[in-house]
């Protein structure tokens, strides 16, 4: 099997260093994903550092030597902007998918942080908390695709039949490999080709939105924010497979 972890830092962290770079070019956060007060004091300046630190970590999670330091970084990062969207959540429920997805960001680089560097029993305590965490998104994920199937379907190509049927078959899709990962049942089946579905978004989906509306940000960090994610998936894939191989010898 190919080092679907060393490929996942790679997507994740050019995913991670392209939100740095429209931070930095903005001087602003990740819009809607941070959830920043506007009147927050030297908001532009802290808009900087927030950039910064997304670059440089995102690079980081290249190198071996760095990935666990630049893994934990961002973990820390994403788990403020998590914290920052539980009141919105309790304002309105729907917006669960909203915090879901960055809860899942900030899952998916502590597993990474767990797993990387010497495997002691705290990292590996942090990666199986980690797998849990990130399973615990995915539910959510699909819950909106049958909260808003019509704006689910108008993301799917013009050119694939069933709009409407994507947009609940994922919704379906998304639970499923939630509840997989979460009981163990098929969970590195589920993992890896939920890893596959997310790949398959930022292809048929992301980059030709992004062609088609080159100025767009949104847009833009919206592949970003679907190439982290990815990566992050194709990261939580290996690590099951790998303990599923373990279980299988012992």
């Amino acid at each position: 099997m190919p080092d679907l972890i060393r490929l996942g830092r790679v997507v994740s962290g050019a995913g991670m260093m392209g939100l740095g770079g429209l931070s930095l070019a903005y001087a602003d956060f990740v819009l809607e994903w941070t959830n920043v007060p506007d009147h927050l004091p030297a908001r532009i300046a802290f808009a900087y550092v927030h950039g910064a630190i997304l670059l440089l970590a995102g690079a980081g999670l290249l190198f071996d030597k760095t990935v666990g330091a630049s893994a934990l970084a961002l973990e820390l990062v994403w788990l403020v902007w998590t914290l920052l969207r539980v009141p919105t959540l309790i304002a309105n429920w729907r917006t669960l998918g909203s915090l879901a997805e960055v809860f899942a960001i900030t899952s998916g680089f502590l597993l990474l942080a767990g797993i990387s560097g010497p495997g002691t029993k705290t990292k590996r305590l942090e990666a199986l908390a980690a797998r849990y965490c990130f399973a615990l998104c995915m539910p959510p994920f699909g819950v909106v695709h049958f909260l808003y199937p019509a704006a689910v379907a108008s993301w799917v190509p013009g050119w694939l039949p069933g709009h409407m049927f994507w947009a609940y078959f994922t919704g379906v899709a998304h639970c499923a490999a939630g509840v997989a990962i979460l009981t163990g049942v098929l969970a590195g089946l589920a993992s890896r080709l939920f890893a596959i579905m997310l790949s398959s978004w930022v292809l048929i989906v992301h980059i030709p939105r992004v062609m088609a509306t080159p100025r767009d940000r949104h847009e833009w960090t919206t592949f970003f924010v679907a190439l982290v994610l990815t990566g992050l998936a194709w990261i939580l894939a290996q690590y099951l497979s790998r303990n599923q191989r373990t279980t299988e010898i012992t």
